[in-house]
């Protein structure tokens, strides 16, 4: 099919999905914040005195502050109509092991080496799903699961502690997590920063409009010339990178690094994800939408302790809404002739 066909029915695609009224556009543009702001009101409700203090919401906005930077890197990969990225525990984990492992070189090159080796899974990543064209859901899964063994095995299932005597490179690895810049904790700054790059390359920049028209229309993508796998390459670099970063604040709020710190947040990543109104089929969404899924999250959990239902429970909550939203947005696709999520 020439080129100039293929995008035009990519066009269409999203021209019947678009095709919508003002209000409708503007629910769709805002949608997840209206929920969040609905979920404020109802922590209201559940607590009145405690709720809407300085202390819980920026309890809140640290309790998920990992999860928006996993989540902001995932993301990419998800954009890219990959899916997702079932290998993000695993970086997590083997990007702060590395670090405590290399913290005798000095605080700068451990927290360098421990981006590289998490990034290292992302490259794997990258060429098996982009170069060979492996399922994304099924190869990260299996790096996922042969991480954790190289790790159980390299390390003999222990964990690894900092030096934490003062002055040392380990005491200011551990305070990572409990910075904090003028009264803001340091987590929430670098989610943020973070969160303004992403928009800065999804919208402004080659790579972005070239993941854009992957995400949504392959074929087309290859007509224009656009070099596919490099495209999902760098995503998935991107989904390691973020969450090598995440692996280092969660290892330094730890204290330690073992193969199991990092676990669950990459369904709670995806959760957030499609939360923000990102489409598993990749291509729709924007990362804005993407940070408002995780701030609902974020308040979901935060009102379900007030109301005093175990974690545990909590957890059945949070898989019944990712099944809930992607019936919707399965539903509203169908609507429009449709099948895909």
């Amino acid at each position: 099919m020439p080129a100039k066909d293929n995008t035009a029915l990519s066009g269409s695609r999203f021209s019947n999905v678009d095709n919508k009224s003002g209000i409708s556009k503007l629910f769709d543009k805002a949608g997840v914040y209206v929920i969040a702001l609905c979920l404020v009101i109802l922590g209201i409700i559940v607590s009145p005195t405690k709720f809407l203090t300085p202390d819980n919401l920026l309890n809140i906005l640290r309790a998920v502050g990992m999860l928006g930077i996993t989540a902001c890197g995932l993301s990419f990969v998800i954009y890219s109509s990959q899916m997702a990225d079932m290998s993000v525990p695993s970086a997590m984990a083997f990007s702060g092991i590395i670090t405590v492992q290399f913290l005798h070189l000095g605080f700068v090159p451990a927290i360098i080496l421990g981006i590289i080796f998490g990034m290292l899974i992302g490259l794997v990543n990258g060429i098996v799903v982009g170069y060979f064209r492996a399922n994304a859901i099924l190869w990260t899964l299996a790096m996922q699961f042969g991480m954790e063994g190289i790790m159980r095995y390299v390390w003999s299932g222990n964990q690894l502690y900092p030096d934490l005597e003062p002055g040392t490179s380990g005491a200011a690895f551990v305070n990572i997590f409990r910075l904090e810049v003028f009264g803001i904790p340091f987590l929430i700054i670098v989610m943020i920063v973070l969160y303004i790059i992403a928009d800065i390359i999804m919208k402004k920049t080659k790579f972005g409009n070239q993941l854009k028209l992957v995400g949504s229309a392959i074929d087309a993508a290859k007509c224009t010339g656009i070099n596919v796998r490099k495209t999902v390459l760098y995503a998935f670099l991107i989904s390691s990178f973020t969450a090598s970063i995440a692996g280092i604040f969660i290892t330094s709020m730890n204290k330690l690094g073992v193969y199991y710190l990092g676990e669950g947040y990459d369904f709670k990543s995806v959760t957030a994800i499609v939360i923000g109104g990102m489409a598993l089929s990749g291509g729709r969404g924007n990362i804005w939408g993407v940070l408002g899924g995780v701030l609902v999250m974020g308040l979901l959990n935060n009102i379900l302790t007030f109301i005093g239902i175990p974690t545990a429970v909590q957890n059945v909550f949070i898989g019944l809404v990712f099944i809930a939203v992607v019936a919707l947005h399965t539903y509203k696709l169908r609507k429009v002739g449709k099948d895909y999520a």
